[in-house]
């Protein structure tokens, strides 16, 4: 029998995964059975079972992934700050979500995450150490900033990072659930309220 390679291990997992994005988003994490994603991916059971023991396990990965983008840019951006401003930083953030938003549900994904997240105790675990992996990066952005003269330094930095991190939810709701048009001027208006220090972009 012929050695299945790690790529086409991959491409199997990605195929499950978008198959269960596509069944999430059109009924919802309950009303979709395995066998719904059985059907969806074009699989056998065998097949999904040997990437996936549970539906769960699948929620916990799509959320994962719907997140890391996010978090690698605030990474990129906290190991090569300077030049940069919050505002920047925040709305290449948003431009990100709104891309990934229309290329594959990720803000209509987030939405039922979030609310999966109240009764799935290890997905809220899961959520908790992203956005505490995120928390982390924008506040050594902040401290930067403030010594720079481009942030208060009459607030933590942790208090600055928490605030602008919840612009990301409201964000995220209004993709999910209105005209694009609604929130097309979000980022210049991020970049506006956090535009740093002269010279900044």
């Amino acid at each position: 029998m012929p050695k299945v390679t790690q790529q086409h291990m991959d491409a199997r997992r990605k195929q499950i995964l978008d198959a269960a994005r596509r069944c999430f988003l059109r009924d919802g994490f309950h009303s979709t059975s395995m066998q719904d994603l059985f059907a969806e991916s074009g699989l056998s059971a065998g097949a999904v079972y040997r990437h996936f023991t549970s539906k769960d396990e699948m929620i916990l990965a799509i959320a994962e992934e719907n997140m890391r983008d996010v978090l690698d840019i605030t990474v990129a951006v906290a190991a090569n700050r300077r030049g940069r401003s919050m505002g920047a930083v925040m709305a290449e953030l948003l431009d990100v979500i709104r891309v990934k938003s229309a290329e594959e549900g990720v803000a209509g994904l987030a939405v039922l995450v979030w609310g999966e997240a109240m009764r799935n105790r290890s997905l809220a675990r899961k959520l908790d150490d992203l956005m505490g992996g995120m928390r982390a990066n924008l506040v050594t952005l902040v401290r930067d900033h403030q010594e720079r003269g481009g942030l208060p330094a009459n607030a933590t930095a942790e208090g600055i990072a928490s605030t602008m991190l919840s612009v990301l939810p409201g964000y995220i709701l209004q993709v999910a659930l209105l005209d694009p048009a609604v929130v097309a001027e979000v980022p210049d208006a991020v970049r506006a309220l956090w535009p740093g220090p002269a010279g900044e972009r």
